[in-house]
């Protein structure tokens, strides 16, 4: 959660810039390089998926799942499914077990998923498998960036969304690359001989040269498949052991009246003594914030306490109008971020390329790998952009470059067809435009959908909002997930079109409903949704903070700094 005392000048040092702060004190980069590593998960989970499913150890092992699309579906989004759950659940067990102990607990579940994909025998397993790393997985989203917003200082506090989506890149190219490599891991090949007759998930049979013969046997070992999943583990491992050396959170401690420890752990990440001004003003600060919280639900919600106190939260995000409206951009904007059809393609990138004429399975990854690297670096570009060009341009750009894109890969597709092959320029022309589609979403969409919802909603109800906004957009990861393999089997580039449309859906949608948030305060942003939410907390928040002895705090409450705004810098999923 953001300090907005520390915000507003109080409790806090001079605000200062990412690199030097960074510079200043470098065991924040260590602690955000150790945030990116749960993104890195979810992002190596979301890539590995697609070569899987193409390589013909993984089809011999397992050939309904390569071969009946609904079930591909199935698998691919089964962990999404569960991922929705642990995000939901999380925050329970967060303020329970604190930060460190809930990210601790997400790798154990995580390398158990990891161990049962990578030794499956059969589709029960493999599933089984899928599921619990993806429960891990909605846990570590949830908390890693929780855990990073409360250690960090507010200089760096606004940079970890675009840093959590580079490290979310960053794990899918990672996975591409793997698993380029890994299809030479050689087994016994079928007798060339065995000719081609097609086959079914029930019957399957293959091309003995290219793919596997009938009696199950191919050029590939099992391990081309197995070691990428098995090598997940490491990075969760690297996370779950490294967790042990740092502080837990100083909030967590703040809220279960731990004063002695939080302070340690504050002065701990600060690089400082427990009896540095500065530290003892910013805990000050932050149990203003805890008392503020306590004090809120206590007049919303009299009498309620615990799991009926959690879920009552979730009312007050429906409640008024300016709160629905809130509400509603904010789970469109993560709707959009889905159906705009990015997902689609990572998971299903190499029958992507395939359908637009690359044939084998070694140029579909090859080309799959290539993607991952224009995934990554258009990333950079946002790091730069969202604070200088603002939010609102940078979306009505990327939709309007997905749907042009998405347009031309459709017509591609739509009219050749099977006989792209023999058309190699148009193929060529198609999947340069399926990186182009890559370079519009990951400037714009993908690290803005993250960073929009977080900055308009007010103090109250924002861990409850980004909760809500997270597992929304992973039900519509869930959905893409399921559905895309029978789209691309059944209506072929009608499945660009499709997205297309939402892509235009979503440039209308920027252009007429989604305000402008860069550098706006909460009062600000008051202003835009017709309601004075943010002004009557900002009372409180000052008043709580005045009677914990914060000088500076007190004169704020008597109006000798309400020039000075509050500003929104803050990063929950």
């Amino acid at each position: 959660m953001s300090t907005e005392l520390e915000n507003a000048g109080l409790g806090s040092a001079p605000k200062q810039g990412v690199y030097k702060e960074l510079r200043k004190n470098p065991y924040l980069l260590g602690l955000s390089t150790f945030a990116s590593l749960g993104g890195f998960l979810f992002g190596y989970d979301q890539g590995v998926i697609s070569g899987v499913l193409t390589m013909e150890s993984f089809a011999a092992a397992f050939p309904r799942i390569a071969l009946d699309s609904s079930f591909k579906g199935w698998f691919v989004s089964t962990l999404l499914l569960f991922a929705w759950a642990g995000s939901l659940v999380n925050g329970p067990v967060a303020d329970r077990y604190g930060r460190k102990g809930s990210i601790m607990i997400a790798v154990v579940i995580f390398t158990i998923g990891s161990v049962l994909q990578a030794a499956a025998i059969n589709i029960a397993m493999a599933l089984v498998g899928r599921a619990i790393a993806g429960f891990a997985v909605g846990m570590l989203t949830m908390i890693v960036p929780m855990y990073m917003s409360e250690v960090s200082t507010a200089a760096i506090r606004g940079t970890l969304v675009v840093l959590q989506q580079l490290s979310i890149t960053l794990g899918i190219l990672v996975s591409y690359w793997l698993e380029y490599g890994t299809q030479y891991i050689g087994g016994t090949r079928c007798a060339p001989d065995i000719p081609y007759t097609g086959g079914t998930a029930e019957e399957p049979t293959f091309d003995p040269i290219n793919d596997v013969g009938p009696d199950g046997c191919t050029g590939q070992s099992d391990a081309s498949w197995r070691v990428p999943f098995a090598i997940q583990i490491v990075p969760a491992l690297v996370l779950g052991i490294g967790m042990l050396f740092f502080p837990e959170s100083p909030r967590y401690y703040c809220m279960r009246d731990n004063e002695q420890e939080g302070i340690k752990a504050l002065a701990r990440v600060r690089r400082t003594t427990i009896d540095d001004e500065m530290v003892q003003k910013e805990f000050l600060s932050m149990k203003a914030e805890v008392l503020f919280e306590a004090s809120f639900n206590r007049e919303k919600f009299p009498g309620k306490s615990g799991i009926s106190l959690y879920l009552a939260g979730y009312q007050t995000l429906f409640s008024t109008w300016p709160s629905f409206r809130r509400t509603a951009i904010g789970c469109c904007v993560m709707f959009f971020q889905q159906f705009i059809g990015c997902n689609a393609i990572i998971y299903y990138a190499p029958t992507i390329f395939g359908q637009l004429g690359l044939s084998g399975k070694t140029t579909g990854l090859l080309a799959t790998g290539v993607y991952g690297i224009v995934n990554t670096l258009s990333t950079l570009p946002a790091l730069f952009l969202i604070d200088k060009v603002g939010r609102k341009p940078l979306l009505l750009c990327g939709a309007a470059g997905t749907f042009i894109s998405l347009v031309i890969v459709g017509g591609v597709i739509g009219g050749y067809g099977s006989t792209l092959k023999d058309h190699p320029a148009a193929g060529w022309t198609g999947i340069a435009f399926v990186y182009i589609y890559d370079v519009n979403f990951s400037y714009s969409w993908a690290p803005i959908g993250w960073v929009l919802p977080s900055e308009i909603y007010n103090l109250g109800n924002r861990s409850k909002a980004m909760s809500l906004t997270t597992s929304s957009t992973w039900m519509c990861n869930f959905i893409i997930g399921l559905v895309t393999p029978d789209m691309l089997e059944t209506i072929g580039f009608g499945t660009y079109i499709f997205f297309a449309g939402f892509a235009l859906i979503a440039f209308f949608f920027t252009w007429f409903l989604i305000p402008e948030t860069k550098g706006k305060s909460l009062e600000e942003m008051d202003a835009v949704f017709g309601d004075n939410t943010a002004h009557e907390e900002k009372t409180r928040l000052f008043n709580i903070a005045a009677s914990l002895g914060l000088e500076e705090a007190e004169a704020a409450a008597h109006g000798v700094k309400d020039e000075k705004p509050l500003k929104v810098e803050t990063m929950e999923l």
